[in-house]
């Protein structure tokens, strides 16, 4: 019998339609020899789809389409698994039902932990980090924190609220300069390169902070690591075994690796050339598969990336990208990504590992989790409510109903 898997995507957020991409190709190299691929697709109004024509990218450009051929549902867990029921009509007919889902959601409210507490609640095996993982994941700041009190090099930083910058704007650009310009500025909780900007004096600076602010009340601003190179490790696994890619050289056309870099890929495409190229993800890169590098500074980052894997709880597949300064021949931890463009497919093809083996690898690692889960308690018998009088403490609140 067949794992029913479904593929959990879209939903409001920045990096929709990057989503999008991540999850047609998962659905593309799942091996339907084993598995019966179903797509969980979430509009920008978080409404979900399922059908066949959503494991092809064409549907995503008419809307029409999409609600002509799909199957507008809504999802419940039932008897242990997660159900897909018609939303529509006078029957509330079940469409689907999945035994394990591959959240391919990517930024705020899609990839912070949102969905995977959803799943928790329901009771259902998914791939990938846990709510944990996911937060710290999505949070900068908190990544930042936690790996320096691990002893893991990150750049310098500050970070701030949005109401903070507002009711003190001279104190925090005095934070800021003390960085030393210029300074990188981004949304502490978004991804993709989205919102982020550099700033070389004070009057960039505030209009990078102020364009950051748009996308998230917490902002994180960065000194600019010179001589920069980027670097990307993924990391494959769970706390007790963990393995590692080949490292990736990003070659980046723009100041700092940009939203056009990663996934439109080369600026002299045109027209179709360069939809095509968007079509693939994180693969349009410009990037060099092995990086290079000296192989003792691949072995470090290879090391400190399972480390960084352990130490903010990730699972499954993860991508942890570096910012290397070749000539102080120093690297730093950026940020860690709990679900990846692409899922970071492409760092494992040097090692001979296909794309449907690693899918494969990411549902064996969530069984695993969620059956090692199964054995933990998860209630506590307690007298506490032995002989307590609820009624006692509420003859006040009744006369204030009246």
């Amino acid at each position: 019998m067949k794992i029913r898997v479904g593929v959990l995507y879209g939903g409001k957020t920045t990096e929709h339609e990057v989503s999008i991409i991540t999850a047609v190709q998962a659905m593309g190299y799942l091996d339907p020899n084993k598995y019966e691929v179903i797509p969980m697709y979430l509009t920008k109004e978080n409404e979900m789809y399922t059908g066949e024509p959503l494991k092809e990218m064409d549907v995503y450009k008419e809307p029409e389409l999409l609600k002509r051929y799909c199957k507008n549902v809504i999802c419940y867990s039932k008897d242990g698994v997660l159900v897909l029921q018609n939303k529509n009509g006078l029957l509330k007919k079940i469409i689907k039902e999945v035994d394990i889902v591959i959240p391919a959601t990517h930024g705020y409210n899609m990839e912070d932990g949102n969905i995977q507490g959803l799943l928790e609640t329901y009771g259902v095996p998914y791939t990938g980090s846990d709510i944990y993982g996911c937060t710290v994941g999505q949070d900068k700041v908190f990544q930042k924190q936690i790996l320096q009190a691990e002893g893991v090099a990150v750049t310098k930083y500050v970070w701030f609220y949005d109401n903070e910058y507002y009711e003190d704007e001279t104190k925090i650009l005095a934070d800021v300069k003390k960085l030393g310009l210029p300074v990188i500025v981004k949304p502490a909780r978004q991804g993709s390169s989205i919102g982020i900007k550099i700033a070389k004096d004070e009057e960039s600076l505030k209009d990078a902070i102020n364009d950051a602010i748009k996308y998230d009340d917490k902002i994180l601003v960065e000194e600019v690591v010179n001589n920069m190179t980027e670097l990307n490790c993924s990391v494959l696994g769970s706390h007790s075994y963990m393995q590692t890619s080949s490292i990736e050289q990003v070659m980046g056309k723009d100041e700092i690796l940009s939203f056009n870099d990663k996934y439109i890929g080369s600026g002299s495409k045109k027209g179709a050339a360069k939809k095509m190229s968007a079509s693939k993800g994180m693969v349009s890169s410009d990037r060099v598969i092995p990086a290079d590098i000296p192989q003792k500074l691949a072995n470090e980052i290879a090391e400190t990336s399972k480390k960084v894997f352990r130490v903010l709880g990730a699972s499954g597949v993860v991508r942890i990208d570096y910012l290397y300064d070749k000539k102080a021949k120093k690297y730093y931890v950026n940020e860690l990504n709990t679900i990846p463009g692409s899922l970071s497919f492409y760092l494992w093809t040097p090692l001979n590992k296909k794309y449907d083996e690693l899918l494969d690898d990411m549902i064996n690692i969530a069984i695993k989790r969620f059956k090692n889960k199964l054995k933990k308690t998860t209630t506590f018998e307690s007298n506490i409510l032995e002989g307590f009088d609820g009624t006692k403490g509420t003859k006040g609140m009744k006369n204030k109903l009246r």
